[in-house]
């Protein structure tokens, strides 16, 4: 049997050059995170987590995570550590809580586990259709909010002046201006729709930095850098822990509908679902993304998730594992620049993670404000990430609230049985700890 048709490619319907030039197109959309999930795992560098060896783990994610996806799935989808989930990950549980790394790198090696076992059993799906919709869609907007205020707060736009807890910075020079230069470079290439914009605005807003002092690059190739320091360095003996039920109850949340809601639309995109609205092959989908997610656990990164940003290369005609293929590829090939990713300053990944920001806050859209029962629990939920710094807190403040305003207001029939329960151990989370 070839490749090809083990990459689900058919030459009667399918063109190598097609697909090839779609997988480049997914990996130059997306090629972001090299630069953006070490620049924010830089926070807990002084933990014992080097900037190098999280490019590494975050390229061998995505690559092991695309390649079961093309070759098990047959899908043109590219996979990498997921921005909010990263975030999550450094400023929730190991800043805020105070947890260390290889704890929440065990969470998500739990989480990737139960998606496993909950794809398997096809619970997943039951799971999602108890969640009521406005809180799905305000986990995203919320989590796009909090990325983009982390992008502001890096590059020193957004500042703590010690009175009034946060305030605009000194945008007239240094990293804040750089990273506003940058966001205008990178905005206007988003709405001309130059393919890989955000990569390509990252990299010159780097080159601008230069002169000024902001960026420091040190060479461009260099060998594969090591993982070893961070490779499956787990921490078992707090897994009976209630924070660690919290932490991978809220990587569960995110993930299982960050990655439904990308295939959902990905498929969309590619006219790859069927008239019932039902997606040919979802299951595979889903642990490709399990899968991945326990394979980037163990290379020390967080929740490996599929990318919205594969719509990219199905636009470019990507239909077949092929697509994905191609963009593995292309991201085994990014290992051997280590340099020119890990030297890129905070201020030139800003504007990446305000731009995502941007489209993750399109599913506000889908919430009734003028319902509000379903809107002010919503607005709880996204308020609460950015201000209280912790996604954890957004999402259970937001169910608390969603069923309390509903009970009292007698509208039960909108609270599902698994909400009850999860507002209640929400509950009893904040009285007993």
């Amino acid at each position: 049997m070839s490749l090809l048709k083990v990459l689900g490619f058919d030459p009667a319907k399918h063109d190598v050059k097609t697909e090839v030039v779609a997988g480049i197109t997914t990996f130059l959309t997306m090629a972001y995170i090299l630069a953006v999930n070490p620049d924010i795992f830089g926070a807990l560098e002084g933990m014992g987590m080097p900037k190098d060896a999280v490019f590494a783990a975050t390229a061998f994610s995505a690559i092991v995570g695309t390649l079961v996806m093309s070759l098990y799935a047959k899908k043109p989808y590219a996979l990498a550590p997921g921005l909010g989930l990263n975030a999550f990950f450094v400023y929730t549980v190991c800043l805020t809580m105070g947890y260390s790394w290889q704890f929440a790198l065990t969470a998500v090696l739990i989480e990737g586990i139960i998606f496993v076992i909950l794809t398997v059993t096809n619970v997943r799906e039951a799971i999602i259709n108890a969640i009521p919709k406005a809180m799905k869609s305000a986990v995203s907007a919320g989590i796009g909010l909090f990325i983009a205020f982390i992008g502001m707060v890096n590059a020193g736009i957004i500042v703590d002046d010690g009175g009034t807890i946060i305030a605009l910075g000194d945008i007239t020079g240094g990293t804040a201006l750089l990273a506003i230069v940058g966001l205008v470079i990178t905005s206007v290439m988003m709405i001309l729709k130059v393919p890989g914009a955000m990569l390509i605005g990252i990299i010159v807003t780097a080159i601008i930095g230069i002169p000024f002092g902001i960026t420091h690059f040190d060479g461009v190739v260099r060998g594969v850098p090591s993982i070893a320091p961070i490779f499956c360095k787990f921490e078992f003996h707090n897994i009976l822990s209630w924070d660690m039920v919290i932490v991978v109850f809220t990587f569960l949340f995110i993930d299982m509908f960050d990655t439904i809601g990308t295939v959902i639309g990905v498929s969309k995109k590619a006219n790859a679902m069927n008239s019932d609205g039902t997606i040919p092959g979802v299951k595979k989908v889903l642990m490709a993304d399990a899968v991945a997610t326990v394979a980037g656990a163990c290379f020390g990164t967080s929740t490996t998730t599929t990318y919205v940003e594969s719509a990219s290369g199905v636009a470019e005609g990507g239909r077949t594992g092929l697509t994905s293929f191609t963009t593995a590829i292309c991201f085994a090939i990014a290992l051997f620049f280590a340099p020119l990713f890990i030297g890129i300053p905070s201020a030139a990944t800003a504007p990446a993670l305000i731009i995502v920001g941007v489209m993750m806050m399109s599913s506000i859209l889908d919430v009734d404000f003028n319902d509000f029962s379903e809107s002010i629990p919503a607005y709880i939920c996204m308020i609460v990430m950015p201000l209280a710094y912790s996604i954890s807190d957004g999402i259970m403040l937001g169910m608390i609230s969603f069923v309390v305003l509903n009970a009292l207001t007698g509208k039960f029939k909108k609270i599902s049985v698994m909400m009850w329960i999860l507002a209640i151990l929400f509950i009893l989370r904040y009285i007993l700890l």
